[in-house]
């Protein structure tokens, strides 16, 4: 086994052993030891998958950064599933939401630096992305209201929307817009965590990250959607073509026919 396909193994430890660091702090409820070893245990193994897959020979720094995010974003799991049965220490969910955020910032800007920007690593960093912001999405919804969650289940939904109309699944041109929108959907989910501001200073910051988040998603549904009609119709073109060029070669030759007294 090459030593780069460690790296998830080396991850999940990590996590493991952050997991009893917290618990240790301050109790870990039962669900919030399942869901932080189950987000572990799934995020490395379809880690080790991708890295199978692109046959990757050298991890990298960036990716490095983003393994230790979401490390970090496996304990901030945990600590949300136990929010739901148990109170937990705010300063310590945001302690460590906070570098997790940071380091979204860190890994890309490493990965440009040392020119090791991949498919994989562009990923893995998207999906970890997503996560945390489902899981701070969870924790500020229970103080918010159910709508929050629209934010971290957005990702979600159009994975699955894709199931049904796999047109979805194309890949779109980059947009380092998409990078700033949750940006910002992390860190207003993580001022509203945080309990310092009033609560409509809540509403707002969360409401704006949603409405961004609505304008991203949806600006890149629209631009699949006529993407695929556009392949739809020069597909249909296509296939008039290939029905009409033989008719037309029929009718030459009976043409030639009828004009040799056939």
């Amino acid at each position: 086994m090459q030593k780069v396909h460690l790296a998830p193994l080396w991850s999940f430890v990590g996590g493991v052993a952050g997991l009893a660091l917290v618990n240790w702090f301050g109790a870990l409820s039962a669900a919030g030891w399942i869901a932080g070893l189950l987000y572990l245990v799934v995020s490395n193994v379809l880690l080790a998958r991708g890295l199978r897959r692109h046959r990757t020979v050298r991890f990298g720094p960036a990716n490095i950064a983003t393994a230790t995010r979401s490390t970090l974003v496996g304990i901030v799991t945990a600590l949300v599933a136990t929010s739901f049965t148990a109170p937990i220490a705010v300063p310590l969910l945001i302690g460590l939401t906070v570098p997790a955020l940071a380091l979204d910032a860190v890994d890309g800007w490493i990965a440009r630096r040392t020119d090791t920007i991949t498919e994989l690593g562009g990923r893995f960093d998207m999906e970890v992305d997503a996560f945390l912001i489902f899981a701070l999405s969870a924790y500020v919804a229970q103080e918010l209201g159910w709508w929050v969650l629209l934010i971290g289940l957005m990702r979600y939904a159009l994975a699955v929307a894709g199931w049904l109309l796999p047109w979805l699944q194309a890949t779109v041109p980059f947009r380092y817009w998409r990078k700033v929108v949750a940006a910002i959907a992390g860190v207003a989910l993580a001022l509203a965590a945080s309990g310092l501001a009033p609560r409509w200073v809540d509403d707002l910051v969360v409401l704006i990250a949603l409405g961004l988040l609505i304008e991203s998603f949806g600006r890149d549904v629209v631009w699949l959607f006529v993407r695929h009609r556009a392949a739809v119709t020069a597909s249909g073109r296509q296939a008039v073509r290939s029905v009409a060029l033989p008719i037309a070669s029929r009718r030459r030759d009976d043409i030639a026919d009828v004009g040799r007294g056939v």
